[in-house]
């Protein structure tokens, strides 16, 4: 790496302080590459020139690095503030990028400061009568606001809540000044009419608080103090002003009753919940503002592949990484990097609950510059445990939405076409066929074959095979059979073609499939002698040598085969892609949209494969429950779950917490169960 960078750059770096601080690479054309923090600047930016990043996406940037500036700061705090103050200013190339759109709009109430209690008598009616607004911009120390919320609709919920409950103003002051009868908000009953003295100004006045106390979350208070005055009317036999008041604390119950998520032990908390998949990122950041949960909003950053393949090289020989697990750190970076971003120079709660643990450097960092005690809650309890399953939820909706959309897939087309060399000029026709084999102990064995052409699935042309004449439970065998008679027929008439014959193969030509109904469409082979330009196998070497053998037996290319061999702890992003021609392993990398693609489609085979098996099972067996097929449920336990829920269907319409209830049945066995009866 030495050779490509100039001496006077490499001085620079043998010159750097073991100081914190933070640096920024620039290439020759001036473009900033990267920003970055570091406890110790001479020992990280060190690392960066001193080992070998071929072939990875940091050699890319390393290799275009020209110039570097740094700076000295006084902690590990700062620097990480000065970091994010730089990346959202100035946008590096190689950084996770979350774009600044978080001009969130408040809930205004105007002129509290110089309410009926301070403003003198010839004080203007628009100052005496404040009205509430929905309001996007620059806070005025004159007025309340409250907030902020994630969306204009959540804030103009709250306004019609409020006008329900309080019946404050909503009109412009010009158009106040010059009323002379009610409005029709008046007639239904959305507005106590103090444009045309209907209410007294300290009537008003004790309306106006009690909607602010509502919003700081003090709803028992502003209750009890309903209560007493409507006490107070009825013992002055002001039976009136009592059935306003009672129909006032009325509506207040059931706007209370109806809000679900809402709790009086909290007020200000957000939460924090990520999810990445296939290069993509998505953070949810839902609000609770005076007790009340008012919705949450998605973030989609940018760059996240570049920056999260830099992070885990920098980090992959680094003794201090705690977190094994690549995907895990991936979540981790994004999430803070959102957090640091997004706070720097804005409101931030009292809570932060997360989906992943963040460090704690961070949040003193924040901490310090907001002036207030931030606390980082992570595997939260109770309501704040519902807040956050409710915001993971809602961020793996939105990234299913993002990744879902045509530009997403032909990205992700376009990335596998990148990453196994194969032609990009025609992606549309680009066709993957992936095979997969399920049974039950041997039993009712059957083969699947799905395709993956114009950047989706195609569920019309997938395939099932019954798999017949092996020795139960050979999965091997039953490769071998499901690949010669799905490409007999098609190496035969490719031999034709050519002039030539085609070699002998038993069953090489009936590539009948067992069933034409594909997942409820008429499944119809594809027309002509057509391969696919590849063939994925769910399995490592000893499945991809199955293939290689098929493969060369009827005299088709090898290159095609490509074996996807799960990774260590057989955990999603550690996979491995086998190739049959002898070329070494790939690792395409945990958040690759590649791999992304590769495990979306081994994962339809691996489904469609099981639930053909399941069919195929229940036609042969009569008169068998379920729950005999279920590993690890015996007579003992299969006779308390009838017993308990009275009967096959009751288990099945039972949750995984009613099923974990029973005795002897664990969480892991009631997920089990959950799953096989469905």
């Amino acid at each position: 790496m030495a050779e490509v960078h100039s001496e006077q750059l490499l001085s620079e770096v043998a010159a750097l302080p073991a100081l914190p601080g933070v640096y920024r690479y620039f290439d020759a054309q001036g473009q900033l590459l990267y920003v970055g923090k570091a406890r110790n600047l001479k020992k990280r930016v060190s690392s960066y020139f001193q080992k070998s990043h071929d072939g990875t996406r940091i050699g890319q940037m390393v290799s275009r690095i020209a110039r570097m500036e740094t700076t000295v700061v006084r902690s590990e705090a700062e620097a990480l503030l000065l970091e994010n103050n730089l990346i959202k200013t100035l946008q590096p190339r190689y950084n996770i990028l979350f774009r600044d759109d978080k001009s969130y709009p408040y809930l205004k109430i105007t002129g509290t400061r110089e309410t009926w209690r301070t403003a003198g008598p010839g004080a203007a009616p628009a100052i005496l009568f404040p009205r509430m607004a929905y309001y996007r911009g620059v806070v005025d120390r004159r007025h309340s606001y409250y907030g902020p919320y994630p969306s204009a609709w959540a804030v103009k919920e709250a306004i019609t809540l409020l006008q329900k409950v309080f019946r404050l103003r909503t009109c412009e002051d010009t158009v106040f000044a010059n009323r002379t009868r009610p409005c029709l908000l008046y007639q239904i009953k959305r507005c106590s009419g103090p444009c045309v003295d209907l209410i007294s100004v300290e009537d008003y006045g004790r309306d106006v608080a009690a909607a602010e106390q509502f919003l700081r979350g003090e709803t028992q208070a502003v209750l009890d103090e309903l209560q007493a005055r409507m006490m107070a009317h009825a013992e002055k036999l002001e039976f009136e002003q009592a059935a306003e008041i009672r129909n006032q604390m009325s509506a207040l119950s059931r706007v209370l009753h109806q809000q679900a998520m809402d709790t009086a032990s909290d007020r200000d908390v957000d939460i924090l919940a990520v999810r990445v998949q296939g290069g993509r990122a998505c953070v949810n950041l839902a609000m609770v503002r005076g007790g009340r949960h008012l919705g949450d909003r998605p973030y989609f950053p940018s760059h996240v592949d570049d920056a999260t393949q830099i992070a885990a090289d920098l980090e992959a020989g680094s003794p201090s990484a705690q977190a094994p697990d690549p995907l895990e750190q991936v979540h981790v970076r994004v999430l803070e990097a959102f957090i640091a971003q997004h706070y720097l120079g804005a409101a931030l709660p009292h809570t932060l609950v997360t989906s992943h643990p963040v460090g704690k450097d961070l949040i003193e960092a924040l901490s310090a510059q907001a002036g207030v005690r931030v606390h980082a809650v992570h595997q939260p309890r109770e309501h704040r445990r519902a807040w956050l399953e409710m915001a993971e939820k809602n961020a793996e909706i939105a990234l299913a939405r993002l990744l879902a959309e045509e530009g997403s897939q032909q990205a992700r087309t376009r990335a596998l076409a990148e990453a196994l060399g194969l032609p990009d000029d025609n992606l549309d026709e680009l066709r993957i066929e992936c095979f997969d084999i399920s049974h039950t102990a041997g039993e009712s064995t059957q083969a699947s074959c799905v395709v993956f052409e114009n950047h989706k699935m195609q569920n019309s042309q997938y395939r099932r095979y019954n798999i017949v004449g092996i020795t139960p439970g050979d999965d091997y065998a039953a490769m071998r059979q499901v690949l010669l008679r799905r490409y007999g027929r098609i190496a035969e008439a490719l031999r034709a073609e050519q002039g030539g014959e085609a070699p002998p193969a038993s069953g090489a030509g009936d590539d009948t499939p067992v069933e034409v109904q594909a997942d409820g469409a008429g499944a119809q082979p594809p027309r002509g002698p057509r391969m696919p330009d590849l063939v994925l196998i769910d399995g490592g070497k000893g499945q991809v040598g199955v293939a290689r053998e098929v493969f060369q037996q009827l005299g088709l290319d090898l290159s095609l085969i490509v074996g996807v061999e799960k990774g260590e702890g057989r955990k999603v992003g550690l996979e491995e892609l086998v190739f049959a021609d002898g070329r070494p392993k790939v690792w395409l990398g945990h958040d690759s949209a590649a791999l992304m693609l590769v495990a979306q489609i081994r994962d339809e085979a691996h489904r469609f494969a099981i639930t053909g098996m399941r069919a195929q099972r229940a036609r042969v067996r009569t008169g068998g429950s379920k729950l005999e097929d279920i590993p690890g449920v015996g007579p003992k336990k299969r006779a308390r779950l009838l017993q308990r829920f009275g009967g096959v269907r009751g288990v099945a319409a039972a949750s995984v917490e009613d099923l974990s209830s029973v005795d002897g049945i664990s969480p892991e066995l009631a997920d089990t169960i959950y799953r096989a009866l469905r």
